[in-house]
């Protein structure tokens, strides 16, 4: 049996097919890439069923309810590359996985940072994690120019000037004479280093060795793996809550 579909926001009904994010949506109806049934659409269309989608004049298909036509993977992002879609950006992510299907990452990593970064055709899904994103976790190990003390790990912990804001607390544990591991649930633009800096400290290497529940584990940089089925049904249990719109 079919299931009559709602009539959807067209951004919203662009994401969730995972041809791009809700914001680069909004960005190509703009700039009048998208048709609904030949036309170009007013601002707020909603898609009803039976609609015929085009962007750049290619048909956006329907969604399989249950997301099987998804790709969620984890990749070790190298040092260098930039996270962003924008192919004609040197070093880009897209191209450094090189993935058949259209993908985008959920979130980001600063181009001298290395580690884990989750890629998905799910725009659905990046709008969510992306906006409970303060209630999840991201684990870091950071390499410093120095030795560290216990003043520096008890300030990082509980918090630091940067930005116009003070970091919230986190965990930060010693792991050698240059080296810490750091637990956020925050993603201010380039936060350890700043936090680092404020303190009279250097970043020197910055890995992302775990985003929630799904580790980098033994994937070598430039590497990826698609999620398993329960790295999955973790990641749609932890953002069921999260609201989709904006």
């Amino acid at each position: 049996m079919m299931s009559t579909q709602a009539p959807k926001r067209l951004n919203k009904y662009l994401s969730d097919t995972g041809v791009c994010s809700r914001r680069e949506a909004d960005k190509f109806i703009e700039q009048q890439r998208v048709t609904i049934n030949g036309k170009l659409p007013e601002l707020g269309t909603k898609v009803q069923p039976g609609d015929v989608v085009k962007l750049d004049g290619k048909t956006v298909g329907g969604v399989a309810e249950d997301k099987s036509d998804r790709i969620y993977i984890a990749y070790h992002k190298p040092i260098g590359i930039t996270c962003t879609t924008e192919r004609h950006v040197k070093g880009n992510i897209i191209d450094a996985v090189g993935h058949k299907e259209r993908i985008f990452p959920i979130g980001r990593l600063d181009k001298p940072s290395e580690g884990l970064i989750l890629l998905t055709s799910d725009g659905d899904i990046v709008n969510k994690v992306l906006r409970a994103e303060n209630a999840h976790d991201k684990e870091y190990i950071v390499t410093v120019n120095q030795p560290i003390s216990e003043r520096f790990l008890n300030k990082m912990a509980r918090g630091v000037p940067i930005l116009g804001t003070v970091t919230k607390p986190c965990k930060v544990t010693a792991r050698g004479k240059c080296q810490f591991s750091i637990i956020l649930t925050q993603g201010l633009n380039r936060q350890i280093r700043r936090m680092c800096e404020f303190l009279g400290y250097e970043v020197t290497k910055l890995k992302r060795t775990r985003i929630m529940h799904i580790q980098l584990g033994k994937l070598r940089p430039g590497e990826w793996r698609n999620l398993t089925e329960q790295e999955l049904r973790q990641l749609h249990n932890a953002v069921k809550h999260s609201k989709k719109t904006a």
